[in-house]
């Protein structure tokens, strides 16, 4: 596991930058047109909640996948609201998982979701101090059709 993480970000023009990962993995990051940019990219806090999706993600398919759940199709919707005033911090974040499979047990998919957020997820740990993050799930069995939803209490 990675202790320390690098990377670099180098202005090209305008608003936008070229962001470089210690990976060696590069991408643009952009402000909308209205102020200044070109929109060749996403924005910063954009970055921040994808990053969330992503953390979480990762944990929640790694998870199903040990308790032998037969995952078809997964996918994490965010939605993020902001502060009205500067800084502008996330003041709260849905994150919706949405998760199809065989055989697919909501239990299942309701503990790994619970695992990742209060365990494993460095970056809803982070996000957290901010933020009222919610979770919410749609588990979908492809074998009897039945389709689960509901919201993991956390706290």
């Amino acid at each position: 596991m990675e202790s320390s993480l690098e990377g670099t970000v180098e202005l090209m023009n305008g608003m936008a930058f070229t962001a470089t990962a210690g990976s060696g993995h590069a991408f643009t990051i952009d402000a909308a047109t209205e102020v200044g940019g070109t929109n060749r990219g996403p924005r910063p806090m954009e970055l921040l909640l994808l990053g969330l999706g992503g953390c979480t993600g990762m944990d929640v398919i790694s998870i199903l996948r040990k308790m032998r759940q037969d995952v078809t199709s997964y996918h994490v919707r965010l939605h993020g609201e902001r502060a009205d005033v500067h800084p502008k911090v996330f003041t709260r974040i849905v994150v919706e998982h949405v998760v199809r499979g065989k055989n697919l047990s909501p239990d299942a998919v309701k503990r790994a979701i619970e695992l990742s957020a209060t365990r494993y997820c460095s970056a809803s740990a982070m996000l957290g101090k901010a933020a009222t993050i919610e979770e919410r799930f749609q588990a979908t069995d492809e074998t009897s059709g039945r389709e689960t939803t509901g919201v993991i209490p956390l706290r």
